[in-house]
């Protein structure tokens, strides 16, 4: 698999934390197996197994669109998309984007107030092992909605390259936005009253440096691809784009390697 390149603060924090998140889908392989050993060898079944499986696949499930949508791999149609020209594709792409952030905004706005209680309270599954899956997952889904948000407007300019200065003010107010959420973030992980979230010391320390590389992520990707350009999408039909790319990939394997007809070596 060839990757498609990182340009920007939210490519480099998304895909970072896709690096991490990749392990986890063998973590639970892994405690399925312990868990049929001990179930089935040992006569010892575990407590935790189960719920901890659903526990870490509804993140996987929640946050693999990110990376998907970083990759551009996400699921779409082609039918019409393949057959229009340049300029109808933009529109095609900008109306996606539309779509995308109504979506976003219409689920964070009617799932905000759940969310909240469920983690405020410290909710938990109900279970002998009682882990706290509400309070986590379902903050989770609003806050990688959100980032999604991000990623495809930032694939839009990126995809389509807009001026340097409207890709560079993206960055700036994305970058922006974290911080502000982060510090509105802080009284919540040092709020000890009996008013305040039911969360344990150790999630508050993990969830805190959580939030904490973002925040170092988004501003290191801002700074080391600020004045970068990005290389823009080329499509089949596109040959004065297309030539642009494969100009500015040289080190890249061209399309003959990839189709399995290298060309021959010059003399």
């Amino acid at each position: 698999m060839v990757e498609h390149e990182r340009s920007g603060p939210v490519d480099t924090m998304n895909w970072t934390f896709s690096r991490v998140c990749m392990w986890l889908p063998a973590f639970i392989v892994a405690i399925i197996f312990y868990e049929v050993f001990m179930r089935y060898i040992l006569f010892k079944p575990t407590l935790w197994v189960n719920e901890m499986s659903l526990w870490l696949g509804g993140a996987i499930y929640v946050t693999a669109g990110l990376y998907a949508m970083q990759q551009r791999s996400h699921i779409r149609i082609f039918v019409l998309y393949d057959l229009a020209p340049s300029w109808l594709r933009r529109i095609f792409d900008i109306a996606s984007v539309v779509c995308v952030c109504i979506f976003v905004f219409a689920v964070v706005w009617g799932g905000y107030g759940e969310a909240v209680a469920k983690f405020w309270r410290w909710e938990a599954f109900g279970t002998a092992y009682d882990p706290p899956i509400p309070a986590t997952n379902k903050p989770l889904v609003l806050v990688t909605l959100f980032v999604l948000a991000l990623q495809a407007i930032s694939n839009l300019i990126r995809d389509w390259p807009a001026q340097a200065w409207i890709r560079k003010t993206f960055d700036v107010i994305s970058v922006a936005m974290v911080l502000w959420l982060a510090y509105k973030a802080i009284p919540v992980f040092t709020d000890f009253s009996e008013t305040g979230p039911k969360m344990p010391m150790k999630w508050r320390i993990g969830m805190g440096l959580g939030i904490l590389a973002a925040v170092l992520l988004m501003v290191y990707g801002l700074v080391k691809d600020f004045n970068k350009t990005p290389t823009p999408y080329a499509g089949d039909d596109d040959e004065e784009i297309a030539n642009e790319v494969k100009a500015q990939n040289k080190d890249l394997l061209v399309d003959e390697v990839l189709s399995g007809n290298p060309p021959k070596p010059s003399k």
